[in-house]
């Protein structure tokens, strides 16, 4: 299907801000499961010409449709976020995210729904995110991963009722070049090396692996989630300048697993594989844990690998 770009902006004009019908949020929220929490241009531009929206209109209307994704057993507070982002033809394209809480773990290992939209953007090949738009102000925490991306200093952070720069909600910031790394998530150098085991592991997990954000610890590593009729989840390391914010590849993995809409038990995820650079392993404890709050917790396997500059 041809879809041809259309600007509403000035055709649209509306007082009070555009909410989807329940029935048309399940609809939309039974889209997104389909495709793994992501909007494509073609989709943006057809609910835009069926609602009379412009793409922030409908960025914002459809964060509640984010919401409906949260896992949230101990706080009970449900929050959903999009990140707008540009994909690698550059086209204007909504990734999807919500929060994830792990019951009987220790707090600091949930995902926040502005992480999990980040994160979707990043390993979907988002070349960068303009605006977020969530359902509640970030917190503190929020703000900070927020400030690892190469888009920092412009990014735009859209609330239901009021807009913010994040330069706005973090004025003093300490971020990546405090610690004399210049790099960025979504600008970070090209890893060109290769693990020396390729050939027995799963080539997306060790591809994934060499793309992950570490330039604090240099573990590139990532975890795979093998489901027994619904493919595989991948997801890769993405470290902050402040450490406690960094998103770990297993948090990344269950990110996407849950935006597809799947449930987090032995009838659905036969397996799970964590892949580490050999000499800066850290994220083994991390797994285990986080593995720890669910019952009857998948077989857990355990690789290392030697990465070889090529």
């Amino acid at each position: 299907m041809t879809v041809t770009r259309k600007d509403v902006s000035n055709s649209v004009s509306r007082t009070t801000p555009f909410d989807f019908s329940d029935e048309q949020k399940q609809s939309l929220f039974s889209q997104l499961k389909s495709q793994r929490g992501i909007l494509s241009q073609a989709d943006i531009l057809l609910l835009c010409e069926q609602h009379q929206l412009t793409e922030s209109q409908l960025l914002k209307a459809c964060v509640p449709v984010a919401s409906l994704f949260s896992v949230a057993p101990i706080s009970k507070f449900y929050v959903g976020a999009i990140a707008q982002g540009k994909n690698q033809q550059g086209e204007t394209t909504f990734y999807f995210g919500a929060n994830v809480e792990f019951s009987h773990q220790a707090l600091s290992l949930v995902v926040h729904a502005e992480q999990s939209a980040i994160n979707n953007a990043w390993l979907n090949g988002a070349q960068s995110i303009d605006k977020i738009a969530i359902s509640d102000a970030p917190c503190g925490y929020c703000r900070q991963f927020m400030n690892e991306l190469s888009t920092a200093q412009s990014l735009e952070i859209l609330l239901p009722e009021r807009h913010f720069t994040l330069h706005e909600l973090l004025p003093y910031s300490f971020g990546p070049t405090d610690l004399g790394n210049n790099e960025s998530l979504f600008s970070q150098e090209k890893n060109d090396g290769h693990f020396a085991s390729v050939n027995e592991l799963d080539q997306k997990l060790a591809e994934t692996a060499l793309k992950a954000y570490v330039p604090y610890t240099a573990n590139y590593c990532s975890v795979k989630i093998t489901t027994f009729e619904n493919g595989n989840f991948y997801g890769s390391y993405a470290e902050n300048a402040a450490y406690s914010p960094s998103l770990s590849p297993l948090q990344s993995a269950l990110s996407q697993f849950y935006l597809a809409g799947l449930k987090f038990d032995d009838k659905t995820v036969k397996s799970i594989t964590l892949l580490e650079t050999q000499g800066a392993e850290n994220q083994y404890e991390v797994a285990k844990s986080v593995l720890a709050s669910f019952d009857n917790s998948p077989a857990f396997e355990h690789c290392i690998a030697k990465l070889v500059k090529d």
